[in-house]
């Protein structure tokens, strides 16, 4: 898509003056792009394209919602049927499927409580025993997992005292413990129990991908292939080129960890992942 003005090649931006001949140059299945908002002058274009992206965003968000069912269901043994969908839907009085699948593609809800509003007494999700997920541990105290680095069993951590919130355990490499560094007096020596954790530990992923069709899709079937279930996905910057996402995934430990994130990181069309590190969710 561009532009020719008096028979030469020009930006979309390009102001034109009366008198000059203006050639607009298509391309078949070409979409409107936000940043055609910039260029563009009149108020009814700027509705058109709006309008628009509304609609492809909608199409998107339910081709990935219907993708985050889908693995969804799988992780407690269900299928995705239309039937389903549609049940689910009524269950979380809404509209239609379709309106479920664009806010479970759109992050407006979350997978999890999608099944457990069809199916309550499914295993969704697990809470971590106290008594068994660190030892170290003084007799009756209280722990919580820093959501800032969210720690996953078989990795390094160290327990943080807290005033009213008693031990916050992070990641040894969490970023949040280098303002601690002179207060030895509130570290605690502690480490993952030997024994059964709970099922579902979160971790946040930082993920960069190609912005071409099917790629989001083929995504999230990835991590379902490696038995993780996908809980949230937001999207933070969104280009021509490229998507930027955050990804919350459900899974086991630090084994089940790396396995996620190598099998993404082979994927060609991933160009970044890490985890997500959120210092602003630190105690």
């Amino acid at each position: 898509v561009g532009a020719k003005v008096d028979g030469i090649r020009v930006p979309l931006w390009t102001r034109i003056k009366n008198g000059q001949s203006v050639e607009i140059v298509t391309a078949e299945g070409q979409s409107p792009q936000a940043t055609w908002l910039d260029i563009v002058v009149t108020g009814r274009a700027k509705s058109s394209i709006r309008r628009r992206l509304r609609e492809e965003d909608r199409e998107r968000f339910i081709k990935l919602g219907r993708e985050l069912a889908r693995v969804a269901f799988e992780h407690v043994g269900r299928r995705a049927t239309d039937k389903a969908l549609e049940t689910a839907a009524k269950q979380m009085r809404l509209p239609s499927a379709d309106e479920l699948l664009a806010r479970l593609g759109s992050a407006e809800l979350a997978a999890r409580d999608m099944v457990a509003a069809l199916y309550p007494t499914a295993k969704v999700g697990g809470e971590i025993d106290a008594k068994r997920a660190v030892v170290g541990l003084d007799p009756g105290q209280s722990f919580q997992l820093a959501q800032c680095c969210q720690p996953v069993p078989g990795e390094r951590i160290v327990g943080i005292s807290y005033r009213g919130k008693g031990v916050v355990v992070h990641t040894i490499d969490c970023q949040a413990l280098e303002e601690l560094a002179e207060e030895s007096n509130r570290w605690v020596d502690v480490q993952w129990h030997s024994g059964q954790h709970a099922a579902v530990h979160t971790v946040s992923l930082d993920v960069v991908i190609a912005n071409d069709a099917g790629v989001l899709g083929r995504i999230c079937s990835l991590i379902g292939e490696q038995k993780a279930n996908i809980s949230n996905l937001v999207f933070v910057d969104r280009k021509p080129d490229y998507y930027r996402l955050i990804i919350d995934v459900d899974l086991r430990d630090i084994e089940h960890l790396h396995a996620v994130m190598l099998v993404l990181e082979a994927d060609s069309d991933v160009a970044e992942i890490g985890r997500h590190r959120d210092l602003a969710r630190a105690p």
